[in-house]
């Protein structure tokens, strides 16, 4: 199962809506097949993994990151598949959320006489699949918080300057978690004071990478058209969510261009976090990274939709004058502190990278 979840993680950005999704095939002791979801469309973990064992699989034990689906959609159904080729044993790391399976594959095999055992490394496929596990239980994407910060907190200088607290390691791999998510989301201060282009560009990538869904908050649709996310090279794939009032004409003027305009609730004054949140998850988007600065992060993060934080942190000193990474929380007690736990730490160049999953946000 170890080999399967290493195996679906080759998927990861390039099968939204679709869960990442390993299988492998084992007969005697032996791996004789495997495969993983590897886009959106094209064949299942488990059809692929069959079909490289051919005659093999007959009488083998297939092992499934996730319940294998009972429904026709894009592809027939995988337990179809495992039934005709013969499999004998089918065990599953984790059932299926999605409210169209929920049991039903697993259900489908054992009537076919195959013998089914769920929920082993179970913990480990939840964790892989936190963002569609969670759309499927709540409506909520799972959301990474990332921020470059120095040993002090600190964002940006006095002068509002972010480039470059860290160096080109950390952002290689920015462009990695950039590339594993569905959606990347920043407000119209981080817009306009960097002009970035939210896209995943990898060192020495082979292949074509999946870009994620580039999301801008501007609740009154004040940004200028100059921006680069409005370009015609990034125009289609961006998103600029704003409020109900936002000028008819500035919407028309971004929708001409190819930019896609949400006008959504507010709350205290902005754009609502959980509705864009909701209206991402809806849209297939299950992975959210936020990049945003301190004010947009903070109201997501008490509106209780950040489920990690991806904190690059520079050795250098800011002081007073700096921009602290995060908002008032609370009243402020260490009593009434968020509480996480570190499930990654390691060096990013001369820059150290540590995740923190926030406990209690799983869904």
């Amino acid at each position: 199962m170890a080999r399967a979840l290493a195996l679906a993680e080759r998927g990861r950005g390039r099968t939204s809506p679709n869960p990442i999704v390993g299988a492998v095939v084992v007969r005697a002791g032996r791996v004789v097949g495997s495969g993983w979801h590897e886009r959106a469309g094209a064949d299942h973990a488990e059809v692929v993994a069959l079909r490289q064992a051919g005659p093999k699989a007959r009488g083998a034990t297939l092992y499934c990151t996730l319940e294998p689906c009972a429904h026709h959609g894009r592809t027939p159904p995988c337990v179809d598949a495992i039934i005709q080729a013969g499999v004998r044993r089918c065990v599953v790391a984790l059932r299926d959320p999605h409210d169209i399976v929920d049991g039903r594959g697993l259900r489908r095999l054992r009537r076919a006489g195959i013998e089914v055992e769920v929920g082993l490394l179970e913990r480990e496929a939840r964790e892989a699949l936190g963002g569609y596990w969670r759309a499927h239980r709540v409506g909520l994407p799972r959301v990474t918080w990332k921020l470059a910060v120095t040993l002090d907190g600190k964002v940006a200088d006095r002068a509002g300057r972010s480039k470059w607290i860290t160096g080109p390691a950390a952002r290689q791999l920015v462009h990695r978690l950039r590339a594993g998510a569905d959606a990347v989301v920043i407000g119209a201060g981080t817009a306009r004071a960097d002009d970035p282009r939210l896209t995943a560009r990898l060192a020495g990538a082979r292949d074509a990478v999946c870009q994620p869904l580039r999301v801008v908050c501007d609740t009154r649709l004040r940004l200028p058209l100059t921006l680069r996310l409005f370009g015609a090279a990034l125009a289609k794939g961006t998103v600029v969510a704003c409020g109900p009032a936002a000028p008819a004409a500035r919407a028309r003027a971004l929708e001409r261009r190819g930019v896609a305009v949400w006008r959504l609730p507010l709350a205290s004054g902005r754009v609502s976090p959980r509705a864009l949140a909701k209206r991402l998850a809806r849209g297939g988007r299950h992975d959210v990274l936020l990049e945003s600065g301190p004010r947009l992060g903070t109201a997501w993060l008490e509106a209780g939709l950040v489920d990690r934080i991806a904190l690059f942190t520079a050795p250098r000193v800011l002081g007073a004058g700096g921009l602290a990474w995060c908002g008032p929380l609370g009243d402020g007690s260490l009593a009434r502190a968020l509480p996480g736990r570190i499930s990654a730490c390691g060096g990013a160049g001369g820059d150290l990278f540590v995740m923190a999953e926030l406990e209690g946000r799983g869904g």
